[in-house]
């Protein structure tokens, strides 16, 4: 009897994810046991044309990785070269999806995400139906797409529950928070610093009144805030969750006040600081890039003022206007612009106007929408 309850799998009920929340449309997630991953994708595919590959990876834990694409959608040489690399893998175990991103990345080095992830089976049928290449790991709720482009991002589940009208305008919210995040501490240093002629009079002067006879400078004093945020952070993550409310109100309210009032930091660079950090999370996939990203830029802004901003902002472009992900230019469909594709990029059309699938993903069937 003891043995009969021993080998039975235990496994958690299909519930939301708690990464993609959504207003409207559906709330399935999905969870660790793979078959049941399948089955959530099959009751939405159900068409002979969606293939699975079954693939063994790890020398212990002998772990099931399916790769999963639409054969008359996807790109057969795509499938393939995923397939190529994932039966290349030698590895101990395998333990969660995110064990293959880095055998899957073309530029493996790059601080930025090269590989979608989802969690929910309707928009991973959405992807595949655009002719990307899934991979679902057994024991791993988060499921693989390749090709990856930057603007996938920038969209959320929910967008393709509501009015177009209103998803473009959060889309471009998003955008705008996502600048905020990156530039916000590096323009006000660069301002404060070396372009204060700028700054109106009185605003000038309680800009003085506020940092006169701190320990640090500028520079210095905006790193100091940005750490003692992304130590709070990650306190807060690590925290068990009944106490995690408590710490993000010490952090945030007494702390943060007490170190203004200490003479430590200015008020000015806690509240530049604070909407930088909330405005990371409009695009919380990228939340990591980002603050990297708010890191350099912080450092050129305070040391070589606009121009420094400027120069580095012109290599991040140039960079990742070179950078390509199986085949897909990363910054498509602005860079180089696609036309045909701005109807799902910043701006979203209604669903009787995206007659095609995207050109940005390589695939060979172009049309989705029969007049």
């Amino acid at each position: 009897m003891s043995d009969q309850f021993t080998n039975k799998p235990i496994k958690r009920n299909i519930m939301e994810p708690p990464t993609s929340t959504v207003l409207l449309g559906p709330r399935e997630g999905f969870i660790e046991n793979i078959a049941d991953n399948l089955g959530l994708i099959k009751k939405r595919l159900t068409t002979k044309d969606l293939k699975i590959i079954d693939i063994e990876v790890g020398k212990y834990t002998k772990t099931r990785v399916s790769i999963l694409y639409l054969n008359t959608i996807a790109d057969i040489k795509i499938v393939k070269k995923i397939v190529n690399k994932i039966k290349q893998i030698n590895i101990d175990a395998i333990l969660d999806s995110y064990y293959l991103v880095s055998f899957l990345e073309e530029r493996p080095n790059s601080i930025f995400k090269q590989v979608g992830q989802t969690e929910k089976p309707d928009a991973l049928v959405s992807k595949l139906l655009e002719g990307r290449v899934a991979i679902l790991t057994d024991g791993s709720p988060i499921a693989l797409t390749l090709p990856f482009i930057l603007i996938e991002d920038l969209h959320s589940p929910d967008d393709y529950y509501q009015k177009s009208f209103r998803v473009s305008f959060v889309r471009l919210v998003r955008l705008i928070g996502v600048f905020a995040a990156v530039l916000l501490p590096g323009f006000y240093l660069a301002i404060e610093l070396y372009h204060y002629k700028i700054i109106p009079l009185n605003l000038l002067v309680t800009l003085s009144n506020a940092t006169a006879n701190l320990p640090f400078g500028p520079l210095l004093e905006m790193l100091f805030v940005i750490i003692l945020f992304e130590i709070l952070y990650e306190a807060n993550a690590r925290m068990p969750r009944y106490l995690g409310m408590a710490l993000s109100i010490v952090g945030a309210l007494i702390l943060g006040d007490t170190a203004v009032k200490a003479g430590l930091v200015s008020s000015p660079a806690v509240m530049i600081v604070a909407l930088s950090g909330i405005t990371i999370y409009t695009v919380p996939n990228e939340a990591g890039q980002l603050s990297l990203l708010r890191l350099g830029f912080t450092l050129a802004g305070g040391m070589m003022s606009f121009y420094g901003i400027v120069i580095l902002l012109v290599f991040l472009i140039f960079y990742l206007a070179n950078f390509n992900s199986y085949g897909s230019p990363y910054l498509a469909p602005m860079a180089p612009f696609i036309y045909g594709d701005q109807k799902d990029a910043i701006v979203k059309s209604p669903i009787t106007k995206m007659k095609n699938r995207p050109i940005s993903i390589l695939n060979k069937n172009k049309v989705r929408l029969k007049n």
